[in-house]
């Protein structure tokens, strides 16, 4: 068997920014553990695999090179891309295993949109393990059902920092985002996960769903623009409604080719 394959560097307008994901089309449901040896092979954050339910109906599942995830915004993104490559449709729905159906759309200029639960973080007694694995204390901390959020005063404090993996991964299932009011953008943020995939995510879109009512109530607007400041970077264009997130970001398509299967 053979299967298609995409890397797309996601939440940049530019090749070797942003996060990296690959998506592999699949014309017929596999198995979750030849999923998961597809991804750990690819070795890249994310991996996701679309399956066609319907018109413009997708099943989406995302694998990090050691675990499924329940939400991945940036791979998600990188899959619309693709999707949005092959025809002339303008939105696409997505069907997921633990965070409902995503509607996906395409917008001006190269955007993706994508309607996101809202996910909101409320705070918590952070563990010491949290305290142990970050070199700066932050002033705040909270949790949402993704991961702990380290609130921090400003941005210099989010790039400084640095982390201990060991002591993080004791905070499995969560992960840890650190996030900070911006100087160029409304807020950044970074974000570790040992637990699940790597020492430091360089765009993850799904944890949006979180910082964005947080920040939204923080500075008093509703649109707002983020960056996560890892060493690729990447922008992120955001939205609170009522009761969804709408996170926009474009994307560069790095390779395609094909998976050789048994």
């Amino acid at each position: 068997m053979r299967l298609p394959i995409y890397q797309v560097d996601a939440f940049t307008d530019q090749l070797f920014k942003g996060n990296y994901a690959a998506v592999v089309p699949v014309p017929h449901a596999i198995s979750p553990e030849l999923m998961q040896q597809i991804a750990t092979e690819n070795n890249l954050s994310e991996t996701a695999f679309v399956l066609e339910l319907g018109k413009d109906h997708y099943q989406i599942r995302w694998f990090s090179p050691v675990t499924e995830i329940d939400f991945c915004g940036h791979a998600t993104l990188a899959a619309a891309f693709v999707l949005f490559s092959q025809s002339d449709r303008s939105e696409l729905r997505f069907t997921t295993l633990e965070v409902g159906d995503l509607v996906v759309s395409k917008q001006a200029n190269d955007w993706i949109q994508m309607d996101f639960p809202k996910r909101p973080a409320s705070s918590v007694v952070a563990p010491e393990a949290l305290f142990a694995g970050l070199s700066i204390a932050p002033t705040l901390v909270l949790r949402s059902a993704q991961a702990y959020f380290a609130i921090y005063e400003n941005e210099q404090q989010v790039k400084e920092l640095t982390t201990e993996s060991e002591q993080l991964k004791k905070l499995a299932p969560y992960d840890v985002v650190a996030t900070a009011p911006g100087t160029n953008y409304d807020f950044v943020s970074r974000y570790f996960w040992p637990a699940n995939g790597g020492d430091e995510d360089p765009v993850t879109g799904s944890i949006h769903a979180g910082l964005v009512p947080y920040w939204a109530e923080q500075l008093g607007k509703n649109q707002l623009m983020a960056y996560q400041a890892s060493s690729r970077g990447g922008v992120l264009r955001c939205e609170l409604t009522e009761d969804r997130v709408l996170v926009s970001g474009q994307a560069k398509l790095y390779l395609q080719g094909e998976i050789y299967l048994p």
